[in-house]
């Protein structure tokens, strides 16, 4: 079981880190068939670097009947995609929404469009140029 916590904006304006920018990292579950048109769209925004994920779960849906050679079972965790973004505060709003936009079923929405959180991300690094913060993503 993965437990995501997220600190309150309280907590981290107490927490002092002298001369480290914020970065944000949003982990998205979306549906498997919105992934090609959710990267486009994030691409076309100025988002080109991401992680994606195979991921399994259930939420409301609790997993689903299906029938397989004329044999009914019940399926418990249903297929669905991660994504693990980490973008500028500059790029949170517009990414958030980038992803709920083209992710979506249906003109409201429906139940299994999946969740997308927001996490602090203390720092980040690129290997090869030891580059830190906000420059690194």
């Amino acid at each position: 079981m993965i437990v995501a916590i997220q600190p309150s904006e309280e907590c981290l304006s107490d927490l002092v880190f002298e001369g480290i920018d914020f970065v944000r990292m949003l982990m998205a579950i979306i549906q498997p068939t919105k992934l090609q048109a959710v990267r486009d769209a994030l691409y076309e925004m100025g988002v080109e670097r991401m992680t994606v994920c195979d991921a399994h779960g259930y939420a409301r849906q609790r997993g689903q009947t299906a029938t397989y050679r004329g044999v009914e079972y019940q399926t418990n965790l249903l297929r669905k995609v991660m994504l693990e973004i980490v973008v500028n505060d500059d790029f949170l709003e517009r990414t958030i929404e980038t992803i709920t936009n083209i992710a979506r079923t249906g003109s409201q929405g429906n139940i299994g469009d999946g969740k997308i959180f927001v996490l602090p991300t203390v720092e980040a690094i690129t290997i090869d140029q030891e580059r830190r913060g906000p420059s690194a993503v």
